[in-house]
């Protein structure tokens, strides 16, 4: 176990931590346009770009950086690196694979430096402040097929998959992360790929390896992820990468993931996270629930004894994380499970 691995079990175990908000909520505050996106070193790009969050690791670095350091103002203890689809997979769409790892490296390196000036400015933060590299599902999947007429068709193998992952995870971990965040699960084989690339990355470099943190997401009313699982064999299929937590986020808001969250509580052998969006869309795509009642619900998870780390997904803010901070902070986080002797 690593000195900082032992640390972030020590604090969870004392009490719930804060995983920061939604990154792409933020960054729409900013309302850029395509010349932002693409800055000096993609202006004359043959392609569109704006939609790209992660390219702005490179070409706005200063808008990513203020986001994380609003986040740890509001009470964060775990920031998210802007890499949600930073894979080569998901930036084919732009044509930008082979940006993958400088987007990488630099989305670790600017959350550290946010990290960094934020205990100069607040030193009592010391030592609990991490960052975890967020490593996404991908926009394809391994499970399914993305034409109705040919069911038995794949969009990607799981090489293809895991050899993407491998060289995100190989940047995340050059750049600094202190945590790995496998997150927004809606196919376990798509995690599973990554877990594979994950193990690999530390067998080939010998480094000891860094914490990991599981995220799932349940879909809909079913109780299930998008590929069919019910959440008792989604924590079965991925419990082989030793993770510190699995939990669940996105897709939901926290009404709706309350039930979800309950029965991970009762099953899983390791910490439990949530971090749900901030209610359910409204028609315009958007999200209208305030951080009062966001904090309400998760703090209501707190008080049941169901968490050890929470945060918000989409349309959560540095507002909603500092309201459920304030409230979570008055309950004592899950404990830890003791397993039955086989």
């Amino acid at each position: 176990m690593t000195p900082v691995e032992k640390k972030l079990r020590e604090l969870l175990e004392q009490r719930i931590l804060m995983i920061d908000g939604a990154m792409g909520t933020m960054i729409q505050r900013y309302k850029l346009e395509e010349a932002d996106y693409r800055g000096e070193r993609f202006k004359d790009y043959h392609l569109d770009i704006k939609g790209n969050n992660d390219l702005l690791c490179i070409t706005q670095p200063q808008i990513i950086k203020a986001i994380h350091k609003e986040y740890l103002e509001a009470g964060a203890n775990i920031l998210e690196t802007n890499t949600f689809n930073a894979q080569a997979i998901s930036l084919e769409d732009y044509k930008m694979s082979n940006l993958a790892y400088e987007i990488n490296f630099e989305a670790a390196r600017l959350a550290k430096e946010a990290v960094a000036e934020f205990v100069a400015e607040h030193p009592e933060a010391t030592g609990e402040c991490f960052v975890a590299g967020a490593i996404g599902p991908m926009n394809k999947t391994l499970s399914l097929s993305p034409d109705v007429n040919r069911p038995g068709y794949r969009a990607m193998t799981f090489d293809e998959a895991a050899d993407a992952y491998y060289e995100q995870i190989k940047a995340l971990v050059e750049g600094g992360v202190d945590i790995l965040l496998i997150e927004t699960i809606f196919d376990t084989l798509n995690a599973k790929a990554a877990i594979y690339a994950l193990n690999q990355y530390f067998r080939d470099t010998k480094q000891e390896k860094l914490p990991v943190m599981i995220s799932g997401t349940i879909t809909d009313a079913s109780g299930r992820t998008l590929s069919g699982q019910t959440l008792e064999a989604f924590l079965i299929s991925v419990m082989h990468a030793q993770p510190v937590s699995i939990g669940l986020n996105c897709a939901l808001g926290a009404e709706q993931m309350r039930p979800h969250i309950e029965e991970l509580a009762g099953i899983a052998p390791v910490l439990v996270s949530a971090y749900p969006n901030a209610g359910l869309p409204n028609a315009m795509g958007e999200y209208d629930e305030t951080p009062e009642i966001t904090a309400s619900i998760v703090g209501e998870f707190a008080r049941q004894g169901w968490v050890n780390l929470v945060g918000g997904c989409c349309g959560t803010t540095p507002a909603h994380i500092k309201a459920i901070a304030g409230e979570v902070k008055k309950y004592s986080p899950r404990p830890r499970p003791v397993l039955a002797e086989a």
